[in-house]
């Protein structure tokens, strides 16, 4: 606990200092509200990179060890070890090349060229230092720093949400007077409902399970029961893919400035937009087809942070407005926006489930590998032969078909929670509720509640 405590005291040091030479006023706050959930990341602040290289070292290594092209037995504590150096050296230098995206294309506004390279250099050491704090809290703290680092920072923006919507929404709506003043204050707390019930119901999925009677060969009387939730890989599918898509908006900002032949190729894959009044110092995502996949709806709530005003104006928003779309070979199309969220919708919900298979096979939680487990164990369940092969065969019913349902579950979750608005974004709420039922999960597995009566106290 202490471990745990120093570490967040010292993320969240990083997370509230501004870096020395950005422009945080033209930063565009609805999606970068959005992405600094999904990367434990504040833009602007020392941890603008967040977590993001350390998800895509993992994601491109895990390819790699699964595909073949590294031979490594992670069951063998070497070449284990090997493996995390490996990923810990490629979590650095896409720390570094990540600072120097984001800067370059102004995704993080400079507030003047001469302090470019400043810039690039904070944060890098802050995307890097968070590497360091991620290995320190896996190694001594309660959890992986990453499970925290998203929690926490969920946490800071529910509550920074809900003293603005208290300051300035509800006070707004209420002191406009006259017969709307009530429908306006409880539809300004709107942003508040939607997270409750997005917290109900990722809490109530997370209880889901089915169970499947397990008996000990050794024992007789001696049985148990083995858990397959309707979450079986939790919430890391989402995450996979929500970093995916937004890591894809970030990396291909260096097509905003393609010219010649290729431009409006480079318009159909991404069209970006100079932000008003920042002079071509920060772009927007607007149009093309990064546009249709990513989350990039603005907020419905607090005007003063970038969002549209009230749920009223952002209705009319996603049924009026369009976007563009530059086909090589038709010039532009407007794109109603209705179309953005069907396309998002099923985007997501296809990388959800792919990213669910990929990570059953990748982390020994397929069918295969858990009647492997069980074999080894000792267990076995009744009426059937002590085969792996009949074990395999019996969870072959149950997990793939889980593991798809789980997959679009949260897929689901997460479009809800986006288009509604709710405070912390839904999809924070969803990954912060996953985060704890793991921590939770892990500290009964080792123990830990009883050999500490005052944390399980203060979790209870």
């Amino acid at each position: 606990m202490k471990w745990t405590v120093g570490i967040m005291v010292v993320y969240f040091m990083m997370f509230s200092i501004p870096a020395l030479g950005v422009s945080i006023a033209t930063i565009n706050q609805p999606l970068t509200q959005l992405i600094s959930i999904i990367f434990a990341a504040r833009i602007g602040s020392l941890i603008t990179v967040g977590i993001g290289p350390i998800v895509l070292a993992s994601i491109v290594l895990q390819l790699l060890q699964g595909s073949g092209v590294l031979h490594m037995d992670l069951n063998d504590m070497d070449q284990k070890a090997r493996f995390q150096g490996i990923q810990k050296i490629s979590a650095i230098a896409i720390a570094i090349a990540e600072a120097y995206i984001f800067t370059a294309t102004g995704y993080v506004p400079i507030a003047n060229s001469a302090f470019f390279g400043l810039v690039v250099v904070q944060l890098a050491m802050g995307a890097i230092i968070i590497v360091y704090l991620d290995e320190m809290m896996s190694k001594y703290g309660i959890t992986s720093g990453i499970n925290l680092f998203i929690a926490g920072g969920v946490a800071y923006s529910i509550v920074a949400g809900t003293f603005d919507i208290l300051a300035k929404e509800a006070a707004g709506a209420i002191t406009a007077g006259g017969a709307t003043a009530i429908p306006n204050a409880i539809m300004a707390f709107g942003p508040l409902f939607f997270a409750v019930i997005v917290f109900l119901v990722s809490i109530y999925v997370y209880d889901m399970k089915i169970e499947l009677p397990l008996v000990f060969n050794q024992f007789r009387g001696v049985g148990g029961r083995l858990p397959i939730p309707l979450l079986y890989v939790s919430v890391l599918p989402v995450i996979l893919a929500t970093s995916f898509e937004l890591s894809l908006t970030v990396w291909f900002r260096f097509l905003a400035n393609v010219k010649g032949s290729f431009a409006n190729l480079a318009k159909f894959i991404a069209f970006y937009q100079p932000s008003a009044g920042a002079a071509g110092t920060s772009l927007n995502l607007n149009g093309g087809i990064l546009y249709l996949i990513s989350p990039s709806f603005p907020l419905p709530y607090a005007s003063t942070y970038g969002g549209i005003g009230s749920y009223r104006t952002y209705f009319t928003y996603l049924a009026t407005h369009t976007s563009s779309l530059y086909l090589p070979w038709g010039g532009l199309v407007l794109v109603p926006e209705w179309i953005h969220i069907l396309v998002y919708t099923a985007v997501l919900l296809v990388l959800c489930v792919v990213f669910g298979k990929f990570w059953i096979e990748m982390t020994g939680q397929s069918p295969k590998n858990v009647a492997d487990q069980l074999q080894s164990s000792g267990w076995q369940i009744p009426g059937f032969r002590r085969d792996p092969r009949i074990i395999e065969s019996v969870l072959n019913k149950y997990i793939p078909t889980i593991t798809v349902l789980g997959s679009i579950v949260v897929a689901l979750l997460a479009v809800f929670a986006t288009l509604t608005g709710a405070v912390g974004t839904g999809m924070g709420i969803l990954l912060t509720v996953g985060i704890m039922y793991m921590v939770y999960q892990q500290l009964e597995q080792e123990r830990a509640l009883q050999s500490y009566p005052g944390l399980e106290k203060l979790l209870s």
